[in-house]
């Protein structure tokens, strides 16, 4: 790569007032520091670097597995709140990327602003998520009535005053970098909080929705690593040098077969299938249904071929096996793009990893990078195939209704049921 396509050139075009932004810079990246806990470091001192980094990202990586399914246990709450942690932290890797690389230029009220619009977008959308999901909570909560009336203005109001706060703290001589970082932010706030809402939307849907994705873009970043650290010979991407078309195919594989039987495991469970939702009597979230013919075992006739080599006629699977190959296939081929993204990314500004939170894996947003596109898929995934009109959020809405616009929506289905003949004898008597 040519070294001009690493500099940000801003060219004065006679302007003397932006001479101090009309200079080719290069980003510097921060000196590498190395966190690995001291015992692990003496543990494998004799070792060369690239199996001591074998050996840290692995212990490394299942000590985050085993954290993770220790929060699945504790719960629905527990995981909002994880995601929540997660998005900041990825926010703040980014934003802090780009106050390191101007730091010099000292933008007035950069990393100020940048936290209110964070602060507003999250008022904005978990708003919104406690009005889809926490209808009676809202019916008993008069004050929580109000704001979800006027949930969107509220939040287009604060989002004005940061607006407002931008323009006013503009400053001459810092005009270009200033917009540069104020488009800086809203990307960032489009890629982590937008997508992190996303993330929540799927775990309302049940939590294998949430697990079984999450677990899949793991095992297909484990796998792609074991398959290239052993097998790798041909490169895949310039952006990743690492990685391999060996680690590629053979993560592809892993996936699918460990997505389908994954989903197989957890198509047993109402706590895992059932819809999250929050019960108002015992103030608690509640994963208690009958299960959807998604998570009901069905036979299905294997085709011909497939008969000849199996030498079974019918097999018996949960539907949602099917969907897992469909998530698996994207986790596993469309997914890394993201990881290829964040890599074009760092590289751009000479930057190792986001930041060096996890040892030998990087920053949060690194362990993050393919997870928020994966997410972003089983939302539209399951708007476009799984979900239909939901009862209960139609009952929270129609609750919140005039008692005069409730009864008239009353007599509209009757005689809509009535016209159908679904209405038993005693009721048409009424």
């Amino acid at each position: 790569e040519a070294d001009g396509e690493d500099k940000l050139v801003l060219p004065s075009e006679g302007e003397g007032d932006l001479e101090g932004e009309c200079k080719a810079y290069t980003p510097d990246a921060p000196p590498s520091t190395d966190n690995t806990p001291q015992c692990l470091n003496k543990a494998l001192e004799g070792l060369s670097s690239r199996w001591k980094n074998w050996w840290i990202r692995g212990i490394l990586s299942l000590t985050m597995i085993t954290g993770f399914f220790l929060i699945i246990y504790l719960g629905p709450i527990m995981l909002i709140f994880v995601v929540m942690s997660v998005q900041i932290k990825c926010f703040q890797e980014i934003i802090t990327i780009g106050y390191r690389v101007y730091h010099s230029y000292d933008l007035p009220w950069f990393r100020t602003l940048s936290w209110y619009f964070l602060i507003c977008v999250n008022y904005f959308f978990y708003g919104e998520t406690v009005a889809d999901y926490f209808g009676a909570l809202v019916r008993r909560e008069e004050p929580l009535q109000f704001l979800v009336r006027y949930h969107r203005f509220i939040s287009f109001a604060l989002y004005l005053a940061g607006f407002c706060m931008f323009v006013l703290s503009l400053v001459k001589k810092h005009y270009r970098l200033q917009f540069y970082m104020f488009a800086w932010t809203h990307v960032t706030l489009l890629i982590v909080v937008t997508q992190s809402h996303l993330v929540i939307q799927n775990l309302f849907e049940g939590m294998i929705w949430f697990i079984v994705p999450i677990s899949i873009v793991i095992c297909n970043d484990i796998m792609a690593y074991l398959f290239g650290f052993f097998f790798g010979r041909t490169p895949l991407i310039k952006l990743s040098p690492k990685k391999t078309w060996e680690g590629f195919i053979g993560g592809f594989f892993s996936t699918v077969v460990f997505g389908f039987l994954f989903a197989y495991l957890l198509s047993q469970y109402q706590y895992f299938v059932c819809p999250v939702e929050y019960n108002s009597e015992t103030n608690r979230f509640a994963v208690e249904c009958d299960p959807s013919d998604l998570f009901v075992m069905h036979e299905y006739t294997l085709p011909a071929m497939a008969q000849n080599i199996l030498r079974w006629k019918t097999v018996n699977l949960y539907p949602f096996q099917i969907h897992s190959i469909a998530l698996s296939t994207f986790g596993s081929l469309i997914g890394p793009f993201g990881g290829f993204f964040a890599s074009g990314f760092k590289r751009a500004f000479k930057i190792k990893d986001f930041a060096d939170t996890i040892p030998g894996h990087g920053g949060i947003m690194d362990r993050f990078d393919c997870q928020y596109l994966m997410a972003t898929f089983v939302h539209v995934y399951i708007a476009s195939f799984i979900r239909g009109p939901n009862p209960s959020k139609v009952l929270q809405q129609l609750l919140v209704l005039q008692p005069e616009q409730q009864l008239s929506i009353f007599n509209t289905l009757r005689n809509h049921l009535r016209e159908k003949g679904m209405l038993p004898p005693a009721v048409l008597e009424q």
